[in-house]
């Protein structure tokens, strides 16, 4: 593994443990709202403001709110991926190894992002179509 690679999975390591915690401080106390503000009405509800903007408190309307954000922070890494995967290819000056370890990268990127459509499809038949949750659309 290089020096980049290696770097991007220790990055992603500390936010799946960054997301982890903030999902059990979530669940663990869902009525307290540790930062209350009257002006941010978020979704109709109670919410947070932050320097993202108003953060809904109540776990529903979370999802909602970060669901996008999610799937288009996925989709940048995937098109960062592949950008990487390409100047790898283009400065390989034929070297079989390398060639083969930049098509593995962008394989490997455009997979992630066909799963992580294929999830966000999954997530709108199961939640919309099958359970009609509500205030997911």
């Amino acid at each position: 593994m290089d020096s980049l690679s290696l770097t991007c999975y220790n990055l992603l390591m500390k936010l799946g443990r960054l997301l982890g915690v903030m999902t059990g401080v979530f669940l663990a106390y869902p009525n307290q709202v540790l930062a209350y503000d009257p002006s941010c009405p978020a979704n109709g509800g109670i919410g947070v403001q932050t320097a993202l903007g108003c953060i809904p408190v109540e776990t529903g309307a979370f999802v909602q709110w970060l669901l996008p954000y999610l799937f288009g922070i996925a989709g940048g890494i995937s098109f960062l991926l592949m950008v990487y995967g390409f100047i790898q290819m283009t400065m390989s000056s034929g070297d079989p190894k390398a060639v083969q370890a930049s098509q593995e990268t962008v394989t490997s990127a455009i997979i992630g992002l066909v799963v992580s459509i294929f999830a966000l499809f999954l997530l709108r038949l199961i939640a919309v179509n099958i359970l009609h949750i509500p205030g997911i659309n």
